[in-house]
């Protein structure tokens, strides 16, 4: 059965030559309605046989079947190569070439981690739960690698322009680190408009991760490449996925 070709993104960062990425968008799938087109996960209520089938034109792209996970918002990191699909966890690592970490998401953001000599990877899902919790930190400790010889990328992800929070969110962050005020914005009374991508970036500096990588995507503001929680709350999810060769 032939496979149509994916819309897909390829990371932009020095990573060694045998690490491999790549990142879905909703383009090039079988899936209908709010899960339109290539939604990759079996548990927001889209037809299985359907997710069945993204997954199938998905694992052309890739050396095998990934580790998908059931993401709880939380900071456990998992040895890819030695656990069950399905095991609650929001990050996964490993040393083990053919072996596929992967992370979904829709406005979440995604980080890809490897090291400079190409021995582990990574793949993390942030949402502000996690991210305020420390699966930054859980997955860079469970690497074993000195952070100033990481290399990470920041995947499509809300924008900092539409993530609106309450005061709860921002004071999650504030107790670990009072810098992460320069991340809020205020939106009105109680509210505040949140940057993802440069919470996520305190937390790396924080850890020696200097090689920082990926953009300011808004999942969001891209209804036809991207899925969004926020704008649509039915809808399908993203896989970011990467490899040692």
């Amino acid at each position: 059965m032939n496979t149509p070709a994916l819309d897909l993104i390829h990371p932009d960062w020095p990573a060694p030559r045998n690490v491999h990425a790549l990142v879905t968008t909703r383009q090039g799938g079988v899936s209908q309605g709010p899960w339109a087109r290539l939604n990759l996960a079996a548990h927001v209520g889209d037809e299985p046989a359907a997710v069945a089938e993204n997954r199938r034109r998905l694992c052309a792209y890739l050396p095998a079947e990934p580790v998908w996970l059931n993401q709880v918002h939380g900071v456990r990191c998992v040895d890819a190569g030695q656990t069950l699909r399905g095991i609650d966890a929001d990050a996964s690592f490993t040393r083990t070439r053919g072996v596929v970490c992967a992370v979904l998401t829709a406005d979440c953001l995604p980080l890809l981690f490897c090291d400079e000599a190409g021995s582990v990877v990574a793949a993390v899902h942030a949402g502000w739960k996690g991210l305020a919790a420390g699966v930054i930190e859980a997955a860079v400790a469970a690497m074993a690698v000195p952070g100033e010889r990481l290399l990470t990328w920041l995947g499509p992800a809300i924008g900092a322009d539409h993530f609106e929070v309450g005061d709860e969110v921002r004071e999650a962050f504030l107790a670990h680190d009072a810098h992460t005020a320069e991340a809020f914005v205020t939106a009105g009374e109680g509210k505040w408009r949140g940057d993802l991508y440069q919470l996520a970036r305190q937390r790396l500096l924080a850890l020696g991760v200097q090689r920082i990588s990926g953009s300011d995507t808004c999942t969001m503001c891209e209804s036809e490449r991207f899925y969004s929680f926020r704008r649509d709350e039915v809808t399908g999810r993203m896989a970011s996925c990467i490899w040692l060769a």
